[in-house]
């Protein structure tokens, strides 16, 4: 069975693709063009987030595409500065309609904090307030299923100790060369399934000799190697990429990293982000 026909099953019973299509970064107008692309390939999640500014050609490609709405999984975010009732009730319905693709696969709280505060300040009051607005949506039916992103534990047990649904996903960065295993744990644990965002570092991995070695054994590239880590890790993978051949590419990893492999993998420290260290999640806080 391809990588593309694989499922995993949220707590809520909700099946979601174990491989998805990132969107950070693609622009509105390419946007729809890129998702009509990958679903051609066969891709059946895609990721993106009112930050990323390219709903609307996210929602168009989901439209245009060919494909059932029932056969497709479509996510976006609450941005992160919105940590108040009214403001993300506001937010959500916006994202409804400007995706217009009738309901919501997933929708996630992109970050326990502001941007220009992440992993600042306490926040814990305002993503209660978010978490409600999600809550009643995914009540409604609005929203199929609910989750949060780059959210710590503690982020986590806030919601769980003052909300009434539990998150089904937590988004965060995952890759070789940071692979958070206690936070990984406590999510599989807590029956919170994790999505790997960034599987190839935001590129940045591409030029590891140590990476590159380990992917030249299986006759694989790193990109591959990288997103197969993410998988036998447990987690779903978002790669990002407006190139169908890389789309193909990145969905071509029918092969098992062995348990020595990914144990280097998973001990491997590469967090040089380069000149993408200046947006918060690479930034090292």
């Amino acid at each position: 069975m391809s990588i593309l026909e694989e499922t995993a099953t949220l707590a809520n019973g909700v099946p979601i693709p174990r491989l998805g299509l990132g969107t950070w970064f693609i622009e509105d107008g390419a946007a729809a063009q890129t998702v009509r692309d990958a679903v051609a390939i066969g891709y059946r999640n895609v990721d993106t987030a009112q930050a990323y500014g390219n709903e609307r050609g996210v929602g168009e490609g989901v439209r245009t595409s060919g494909v059932a709405r029932e056969e497709l999984f479509v996510s976006t975010k609450l941005a992160a500065e919105i940590k108040e009732y009214d403001a993300a009730v506001a937010a959500i319905e916006k994202s409804v309609a400007t995706l217009d693709v009738g309901y919501l696969d997933l929708m996630l709280i992109h970050s326990p904090q502001p941007w220009d505060d992440f992993r600042g300040g306490d926040y814990a009051e305002g993503n209660r307030q978010a978490w409600r607005a999600l809550e009643e949506a995914y009540r409604a039916g609005t929203i199929r299923s609910i989750g949060v992103s780059n959210f710590l534990r503690a982020d986590i047990e806030n919601l769980l100790a003052h909300g009434t649904v539990a998150p089904q996903v937590n988004q965060i960065l995952v890759h070789a060369g940071n692979t958070p295993s206690e936070l990984i744990a406590y999510c599989q644990d807590a029956a919170i399934l994790v999505e790997a965002y960034s599987p190839i570092a935001h590129g940045e991995i591409l030029g590891n000799e140590r990476v590159g070695a380990i992917a030249d054994r299986y006759g694989v590239s790193v990109p591959q190697l990288c997103i197969r880590y993410t998988l036998q890790l447990g987690t779903v993978s978002l790669p990002k990429t407006t190139n169908p051949d890389h789309m193909r590419s990145n969905a071509d990893v029918d092969f098992v990293i062995s348990e020595e492999d990914m144990e280097a993998l998973r001990n491997l420290d590469e967090r040089d982000y380069g000149r993408s260290g200046v947006f918060p999640v690479y930034g090292g806080r």
